[in-house]
């Protein structure tokens, strides 16, 4: 069946071709339609007590969307048309200010203590704006970019909505640059490694149809989060162009062997399915560990990931072959010199000091461990961001004038008497770092009639038998004063009520600490599993899984372990992604190394012989794969502005380049020494397998091949005086391609 498949592609190339570009219709339509997530917080396990208060905030408080309009050095009179000129705004719900409660009319010195605190600090007055949607709908932020548009440089919106809308426009200004540098550098890479100029555009060609189907299939997932989408595209093709350039290595050996350039590429369609449905596994193993993160947003990458190579594969094999056919002519004629590494004497340095490299290898584990457990992380999301974005001033600006660094809220019963709730209320102001508290009895006196209160402020503080607190506090989210604070406050607020939820920004983020601590674990251990598993599966071998584990997890912990000796703090998702995802996909250079390893003692080599020819022949291919990985990533992590991004794919190109020195430099070492006990844990290690009947497809017959248009051309160049570009005459010897053939991949 499968040779039959790859007869009838070889045979129709350019229908082949059109029928994937029309397949990019409804990728495309599939991709701008598919909602992006922008806020991380979303993607907590709701039946937290922070994400059940936030589901009660959205309804039925419709606080969830709530920013904060501060306005400095203006009269009230401005203040007060400002309010009304945003509670017109589309999407707004309402609009709380000193209007909303005795009018612009009462001086500050006579105002009650409790709104002069929490709406005036010096010349500076507060309004509280609440939405209609939730704060990361695409509704809230039309209406949040539509109030900055009413305001002059004197008004400040803050807010985490507000910083949810900035992060969407920066990623959106900064996409097309993230997947147009990825693009460059990678084929700048491979054109330094391959011998035709053409065709890294033509490997690039096929990625990019499988970057645009991954995409275009998230539309059943119905939504991405930005993180995904920022880094999916890039690492897509850091991760699958070694499938493309293991295809082409393969058409380059079967050429010789068929008179039908087509017959030689359904050869290769054949073979490389076979290697690269097996080879990928470990790839998509790494991806489908994050999928048990009770942080859901590491199901959204994984998921994206594990298709994307999936979709990968399926685009090399049905859709590159009829790319590189039909331009397997200018490959060739736009040939140049590529570089080649002349690696033996190197290696075989290291044989001879291989009982050093080991003890390099066992004492390594001491300090990246150390480092790699002792490096920072932070979890306020906005540190993420350039210092200068507007959410950024505008939170500064709140935390100075009003000592407001985060905000705490609090959805309780309705039904506890006005003295319990007072009491509750200045037990709550006596806690550290609590600044102010917004509720029903601070802004409404008790002297006042409720039928004289207007419906907003009632509908702001109580709702369906639930009334709302705001805490304010000069703790900043993610700190440990705040998680302690919150600790106090939950305490205190449930001792007067114990179904009450406390939620907000600096809630939520505290869930999101222990939470990800435990994902973490669960993640990377799940992980190494699932690639033991494979290994020891793919050698029939309880020893080899363990030794390239152990070489990749030195490379990881080296990798996450450099921010502790650079002083660096990176983000609180970065360890947990790198963690999965360079394991997965750099074992494949340690098992490319093991696997040319066995071969060469099958051979009859010892084993000093067997691993420097091994180490010979895979390492041009592994620092080729991992400089693509490297530039793929590395452009990204040089231009983006947003800090999550760039640290995970700086994390990611740094991760390639050590998986491949470690893999070079220390793996052979680990082989050699340890051989004898390789070869008494694994089923035939050094006996060869039984021969099989022969893999090449037995393909139907074609028309000769003097006949084919490619062919007619060659001899027409070669009759003008032109070296043929293509197969050489029948009954002459065929060159060898030997100088001219890229590096492969990892099969």
């Amino acid at each position: 069946m499968l040779e039959t498949i790859a007869h009838k592609l070889t045979r129709r190339p350019k229908l082949v071709i059109a029928i994937a570009l029309v397949l990019l219709i409804p990728s495309i339509l599939g991709a701008a339609f598919t909602r992006v997530n922008y806020d991380i917080l979303s993607y907590l396990p709701q039946d937290l007590d922070s994400a059940k208060g936030e589901a009660l905030l959205e309804e039925p408080f419709h606080m969830a969307a709530t920013t904060m309009l501060i306005v400095e050095g203006m009269p009230p009179e401005y203040t007060h048309q400002l309010q009304q000129q945003v509670e017109q705004v589309p999407g707004v719900s309402n609009v709380i200010w000193l209007s909303s409660l005795v009018g612009i009319q009462v001086p500050n010195e006579l105002l009650p203590e409790d709104i002069r605190d929490i709406f005036f600090s010096g010349d500076a007055t507060m309004m509280i704006v609440q939405y209609d949607q939730p704060g990361a709908s695409n509704a809230t932020m039309k209406s949040i970019q539509q109030v900055r548009n009413l305001c002059n440089k004197n008004c400040f919106l803050a807010g985490f909505s507000v910083f949810i809308k900035d992060t969407k426009d920066l990623i959106s200004q900064e996409m097309p640059l993230y997947v147009l540098m990825a693009a460059t550098l990678s084929i700048l890479a491979m054109c330094l490694t391959m011998s035709s100029w053409l065709l890294p555009v033509a490997l690039m060609v096929s990625i990019g149809l499988a970057v645009l189907y991954n995409f275009g299939t998230n539309i059943f997932m119905g939504q991405i989060s930005f993180v995904t989408q920022a880094i999916a595209a890039v690492l897509q093709l850091g991760v699958t162009m070694d499938y493309s350039i293991f295809l082409y290595d393969r058409y380059q050996e079967e050429l010789p062997h068929h008179e039908d350039r087509r017959d030689a590429m359904a050869s290769a369609i054949v073979s490389a399915f076979r290697s690269l449905s097996g080879s990928s596994l470990t790839t998509i193993a790494g991806f489908l560990a994050l999928c048990f993160m009770r942080l859901t947003l590491g199901k959204d990458i994984g998921l994206v990931m594990a298709k994307g190579v999936v979709l990968g594969i399926a685009t090399v094999v049905l859709v590159l072959p009829s790319i590189l056919l039909v331009m397997d002519g200018p490959i060739r004629k736009y040939r140049h010199p590529a570089i080649t590494l002349k690696m033996e004497r190197l290696n075989s340095f290291i044989v001879r000091r291989r009982r050093w490299f080991v003890g390099l290898f066992l004492l390594l584990f001491v300090p990246a461990i150390y480092s790699n457990n002792h490096t920072q992380v932070y979890y306020k999301l906005d540190e993420s961001l350039p210092q200068d974005m507007p959410s950024i001033v505008a939170t500064d600006k709140l935390k100075n004038e009003f000592d407001m660094a985060s905000s705490h809220f609090i959805v309780m019963r309705d039904d506890l008497s006005r003295a319990a709730m007072k009491e509750l209320e200045e037990s709550i102001e006596q806690l550290p770092g609590i600044t102010s508290v917004v509720a029903y009895d601070k802004l409404i006196p008790s002297t006042i009639p409720d039928f004289f209160i207007p419906q907003d402020i009632k509908d702001l503080c109580k709702q369906d038998g639930y009334q709302m607190l705001m805490v304010n506090s000069s703790y900043v989210t993610a700190s440990d004063q705040v998680a302690q604070q919150l600790q106090q406050l939950s305490d205190l607020v449930r001792s007067y009520d114990p179904g009450a939820y406390i939620t907000g920004e600096a809630a939520m983020t505290a869930d999101l600490i222990s939470t990800s601590a435990v994902d973490f674990q669960v993640t990377n251990y799940l992980s190494i599993l699932a690639i033991l598993v494979l290994v020891a599966l793919a050698f029939r071998s309880i020893s080899i899984p363990i030794l390239l584990v152990a070489t990749i997890e030195l490379a990881i912990f080296i990798n996450q372990g450099i921010p502790y000796f650079t002083g660096t703090r990176i983000p609180f998702i970065a360890p947990t992604v790198i963690g999965c995802i360079q394991l997965g996909a750099t074992v494949d250079y340690a098992i490319l190394m093991t696997t040319r390893f066995q071969e060469e003692l099958q051979k009859g080599k010892d084993r000093k012989q067997a691993i420097q020819a091994a180490a010979t022949a895979a390492d041009t291919s592994i620092l080729t794969s991992a400089l693509v990985f490297f530039c793929s990533t590395l452009g990204v992590a040089a231009i983006s502005t947003m800090e999550i991004v760039s640290s995970i794919c700086l994390m990611l190109s740094r991760g390639a380049i050590i998986s491949a020195l470690v893999c070079m430099f220390i793996l052979p070492s680990v082989l050699v020494v340890f051989e004898p006990v390789i070869a008494k844990t694994t089923l035939h290690w050094r006996t060869p397998k039984a021969p099989k009947a022969s893999k090449r497809p037995k393909l139907p017959k074609s028309p000769s091949h003097t006949s084919l248009p490619w062919r007619r051309k060659e001899k027409a160049l070669t009759a003008a005086g032109d070296q043929p570009s293509l197969q050489p005459e029948e009954g002459t010897e065929p060159a060898s391609d030997e100088e001219d053939t890229p590096v492969g991949p990892m099969s």
